[in-house]
Parts: C-alpha cells; structure tokens; sequence
C-alpha cells in the first residue's frame, strides 16, 4: 500500500520506536516487523511516516493519547498504517485494550486489511481471549496467509492454549502446535523470533532440535545487534532474544548479561519486559537450573508495579481536629514524590480530590508513568463536594490537567450526584478491580499507597476503608504517615491549631437516593420472539420460560428479585459470581435446547447483558413487590441489546468486580468500546465464560 500522506502523520508524536507487530506478547521474545524476514506488503513499520520512527525515544503513552484522541477520522481512514501503527505502540506499553479500540475503528474502513486482522487477534491473545484469537488465525492461514507473521501468532495462541489446558493429552497436544508452527515459520523464512520460540518450545520438549536452532538464532541476533548499534535501531528484541537463546544453551553467566542489557534497553515498554521474562521462568523452572541463576535472571525484570492510592483531602476552613492543614503539602508532596520514585515508574488508580490524591497523580505523572482516574460519581459535582472546598478554584485547574493527561477516566456511577456509602463503596471496589487486573495482564506486583493519619476517617469510603480492604486482601502497601508529618512539619504553625468551628458539607456529598446496596443485575431478550405466531406462544411460556423458572430453582445463589414481560428476564444478585453462574447456565441450557422439536423456532436463543452497581430498592406501589432502579439498572438494560444471541456479555465494572470480589471462576475477555442501545454511550464491554479449570 502507498505511504499515505503527510495529512494524518502529523497528529502522531515523534515515538522512537516501529510499530511492532510481535507474536507472543506475553512469552517470547520476538522482534519488530521491521527486523523480521517474510513481512507482508502491507507491513506497517514500511509505511510509517518519519515523526514516529526516530530510535532512541522512549514510548510515551501521553503522547499515544493524544494522538488517538486528536486524530481526524476521515484522515485516518484513508489508510490502515495509522491505525496498525499506533495499536502497535499502545502494546507496546501494556495498553491491549486500547489497542483494540483502534483496531476495530480501522477495520470498519479495511475490512481486509492483513495486519490490522493480525493485530486484532494478537490483543485479543492479550485480553485473554486465546481461543477467540486462535480461530481468528487459523482463518487467516487457511485462507493462505502463511507467511511468518501468521504463522508465529497462530503460534502464539496455541502456546497460550497450552498453558491454560487442564487436560494432560490436551497441554501435550497444544505444545505440539506450537513448537510445530513455530518451526514451519522459522524454517520457511529464518526469522529469529519464530526461531527462538521454536528453540525454547523444543528445549521444554527435550527435544534434541533445541539446541541446533538456538545455535542459529544466537549468531542471527549478535548480526542483528551490531546493525541496530550501527544504525540506532532497537536494540531491546536482539538483546532479549540473546537471553533466551543462551538459557536455551545453559550459559547461565551469558544470559543474565544479555537479558540485564535487554531491561535497560527496554525500559518504559512493560509488555514487552513482562513477555521476555515469562518465557525466561518457562526455561528457568526446568530441571537443573540452580537458585542463585533463578535470581539473577529474575532481577533483570523488575517491573514496576501497579499502586492503587488513597489518601486525605486538604482540610476544609473551619475544620476542628486538624488532618491536612493546606501549609503541610510541600511535606506531604515530597514525600509521596519518594515512595512513587523508590517503586519506580508506576502504573497508578487512584480518585482525584484535591490534597493527597492530586499529590500522588502528579507525581507518577512527573516520573512518566500512567494515571488511571476513578471518580465515583458526576464529575461536576465531584468537582464542588471534593476539589474545590473552599471556593477559591485553586485546585480545579490542577483536577482538569489530570483527567486531560489520564489514559483513563472513568466515573463510576454516571448521572449519579450523591455520594452515599455505598457510591464510595462501589467506587473503592472498581478502583481496586481495575488495578488487579491490569497487574494481572502485565503480570507484575500490585501494591497499595496511602497517605493516610492511621484514624477511622469521618465517614465511610475513606482512606481507611481502602487500607482496611488492602489489610484484608493481604494487598503489600505503604502508608505515608500524615500525622507524623504533621508534628515534624511545625507544630506551631497556625493553621494547626483548632480554628471556631463552621458549618460544612463532608466530601461525601449532600443526601439523595438511599441506596440498598450493590447488587448484580441480569437482563435477557429472547431473539426471534416477535416472529412467534399465536399458537406458539403457549409452547414459549410453557417450554422456553418454563426451562428458565427450573434453572432459576436450581441456581447456587439464589437471585434476590426476578421479573419477566413478554419475553424479557430481569433478576438480581447478591454477587456477580451468582449473577455469572446463573447467566452461564441459562445461556447453556438455552442454547443445549433443541427449540424446533418442542415446535418453536429453532434458532430461539436469548442475549444476556450482566452490570453491577449501587441500586436503589422500593416496593413497587402498582404490583405491590420488591423491585429495583436507579442508573446500574438501566445501564444493564442497555448492554442487552448488543449482545450477541447465545452469549453472555458483562460491563466493565462487572468484570472488575469479580476481580475484586473472587469471582475466579467466571473469565471476562475484552471485546472493544461498544456503543449502547438508546444512545445511551459508548463503554467496554467484556465476554463472559467459565474458566474450564
């Protein structure tokens, strides 16, 4: 494809690095499209305009925002290269999800397009969606895409598969696939990220090919990095590559100088530092390997982890007892500037009122690392209750440049102006499920921080609810000790004394809607009902519905309230692990069905739509039973709509509740930024299925 013009190439920042297209993501180690033999014409590295390919910068994931958030769609879509190239940068920091909003945008014009199909499998693979992306690949291969590229992710997506099988002869059988393509590609092109895969996959088989394809790729990558020295090309994939092939060869001193050099080399691109040390544990966990090579090894990748913080707001006027007098943040600052740069360069989630949580966001902010925003309710009036408390708007500008630098914002109950417990609660818990799984996706360490004067708090979903739930998880964390910096700050600055008490509203927000709880909603439609003739419909309430009252009976949690019109489902869960397993059962069941036999459509199916968030509980004063309302309520209607027949779809504040809340056995795949029914918004939206072990 032609390069594309100068039009578009100007709202991408100057990155330093190719779009990298990489098979495996979060094992191997694989090199950018541009090194790699057997790229396709269309490879977006080829295309790339200047102002992204200069080498030697550092990946700014800021700067990928802007560029995503400032492009021209019509410029864009005149070509697929912005789209490849910038989902190639956003894995390239740990950002799949992101990725595959951008990805999706661009095959809605290139429907066709090879490498944004690859790259739509390859963040598919890393949202955990293997078998999704696996069935992807294997389409594009039998369509004769069997070039190295495909063929390595394919690859990928069976090792994938291999380590997440329960059955023995299935792991056997999915190791095989990978070794086995990845050594068709390598043999067919001699490209050494196929290689080394090829090499690691075969060392853990025993197999006698292992050490023979180490040999090659090793003296491939020493050629490799003497070209990217002499050209300031990336250095990161030879040098990780070197690593693994001299663990696959046993030169233990070898490896741990070559992967120290790759970290360096790496520094800021977290995916790419986890994927090398996954496979890196795959070698070191085999038979022979001594302790003290193990640390080393493992020293080389040090990821910077993912912190959740909490911490105090700058006290109102008139405050009585004192917590963050104004005069005590240059003390407070500094020393949460410290603790964030002695973690590194942290991925953080944290709310944003001013005081201790603005402190902190600067902070990772300074020092180049991500900021992920968490309000609980309507920003402007989070604004009034909790950033600007005296009225003078010296916060409000600070607030604003947050949210304009964060990778994401997100409020947690929209049109939502009270701030209840249970708001603060549900917020608390979305921050923390968020932050656990983006540790989870990078596998890397997730801390908590707090500012925080070890007192109870003044009301509910404080910093010392957050501490107490971190104490309970047995989440490691770090405590700022505001009333020691108190007293060594000055104990007879004035502002420290007690001051006449004056009337004042808590950042929790004036009254409202009293809600009863959290709770776990399921909506469900039955697709093809409107096309039922009369004398069906005693066949789908006896047959259909009546199948859902038993699986109802049968349900391990019982749902708290039920409701059906027509040919609706509505019920409600104490739990989203209910909710899930309930939602998993019906649409099981349902599809298990055979609906034409019991003289109804055959292809009768349901769409089930599952959310979790604060309800507001009431008897109905028309029928006189329970119910429930509020704006969760209508957001899991309105997921609903777009799910496809005979799956299961969930917000994203579902699936960070069963990350929160245990909910192992339930698995939620990414599946893009999907606009709800009624104009309702655009959110992430996420597969539901079981975990098969």
């Amino acid at each position: 494809m032609a390069r594309p013009g100068n039009s578009w190439s100007t709202r991408l920042p100057r990155l330093g690095y190719h779009a990298a297209v990489n098979d495996d993501p979060h094992r191997p180690a694989i090199a950018d499209v541009g090194v790699t033999s057997g790229a396709s014409p269309n490879d977006a590295s080829s295309a790339l305009p200047d102002d992204v390919e200069g080498p030697g910068e550092a990946l700014n994931l800021p700067g990928l925002l802007a560029a995503w958030r400032g492009r021209e769609p019509a410029q864009w879509s005149t070509s697929p290269t912005p789209y490849s190239a910038l989902a190639g940068h956003l894995r390239a920091v740990g950002e799949p999800l992101l990725a595959y909003d951008v990805i999706q945008e661009g095959l809605e014009a290139w429907p066709a397009d090879l490498r944004l199909r690859q790259l739509l499998a390859l963040t598919l693979a890393d949202s955990g969606a293997a078998e999704t992306a696996n069935a992807a690949l294997t389409q594009l291969v039998a369509e004769g895409h069997d070039d190295e590229e495909t063929l390595g992710m394919l690859a990928r997506t069976h090792k994938d598969l291999w380590l997440r099988a329960c059955d023995t002869a299935e792991r056997q059988e999915q190791l095989r696939l990978a070794q086995q393509s990845y050594e068709r590609a390598y043999r067919q092109t001699g490209g050494y990220w196929t290689g080394i895969n090829a090499a690691t996959l075969a060392a853990l088989q025993e197999s006698p090919s292992a050490d023979p394809i180490a040999e090659e790729v090793y003296a491939r990558c020493v050629a490799e990095l003497r070209e990217a020295e002499r050209t300031g090309g990336n250095r990161y994939w030879p040098l990780a590559t070197l690593g693994e092939a001299s663990l696959v060869l046993k030169r233990w001193a070898e490896a741990a100088d070559w992967y120290g050099q790759a970290a360096e080399a790496g520094q800021g691109r977290s995916r790419e530092l986890s994927s090398s040390r996954r496979n890196a544990r795959l070698l070191l966990a085999m038979p022979g390997v001594a302790d003290d090579v193990k640390e080393r090894i493992e020293g080389c990748f040090r990821l910077p982890p993912v912190v959740m913080f909490s911490g105090h707001m700058v006290d109102r006027p008139g405050r009585t007892e004192p917590r963050f007098p104004p005069t005590l943040e240059p003390a407070l600052a500094a020393a949460i500037r410290q603790r964030v740069g002695q973690l590194g360069v942290p991925i953080a989630f944290a709310s944003a009122a001013c005081g201790a949580d603005i402190l902190f966001l600067e902070a990772v902010l300074d020092l180049g690392g991500e900021i992920n925003v968490i309000l609980p309710y309507d920003r402007e009036q989070f604004e009034a209750d909790s950033v600007d408390l005296d009225g003078s708007g010296a916060w409000i500008p600070r607030f604003q440049a947050i949210l304009e630098r964060a990778t994401q914002v997100l409020v947690a109950s929209e049109r939502c102006r009270t701030s209840s417990p249970e708001v603060y609660e549900y917020s608390d818990l979305l921050l923390r499920g968020l932050a656990a799984t983006r540790a989870g996706q990078l596998d890397t360490e997730l801390r908590g921080m707090a500012a925080w004067d070890g007192q109870p708090g003044d009301a509910p979903g404080g910093t010392a609810t957050m501490v107490a739930a971190w104490t309970r998880s047995g989440t490691p964390m770090e405590i700022i000790d505001v009333r020691e910096l108190r007293a060594s700050h000055d104990a007879e600055d004035r502002s420290l004394r007690p001051q006449p008490s004056a009337p004042s509203a808590t950042h929790h927000g004036q009254g409202g809607a009293q809600f009863s709880g959290i709770k776990a909603m399921l909506f469900a439609d039955a697709v093809g009902f409107s096309r039922l003739w009369e004398e069906q419909l005693p066949a789908f309430t006896g047959r259909f519905l009546g199948s859902v009252a038993e699986l109802r009976t049968q349900a391990r949690e019982a749902p708290v309230a039920q409701n059906t019109w027509g040919d609706g489902l509505f019920f409600v869960f104490d739990n989203p692990s209910g909710a899930g397993d309930f939602a998993l059962d019906l649409c099981e069941s349902i599809n298990a069905s055979d609906w034409g036999a019991m003289g109804l459509p055959p292809d009768l199916n349901l769409r089930i739509a599952l959310h979790a968030g604060p309800v507001y509980e009431y008897t109905d004063p028309v029928t006189g039973l329970p119910n429930f309302a509020g704006t969760h309520v209508s957001r899991a209607a309105r997921i609903e709509p777009i799910t496809p027949p005979g799956q299961v779809y969930a917000s994203e504040a579902f699936a960070a509740l069963c990350a929160t809340q245990g909910a192992n056995e339930l698995i939620c795949d990414y599946v893009g930024q999907t606009p709800l029914a009624k104009g309702y918004g655009t959110f992430r939206t996420y597969h539901v299925r079981r975990r098969p072990c």
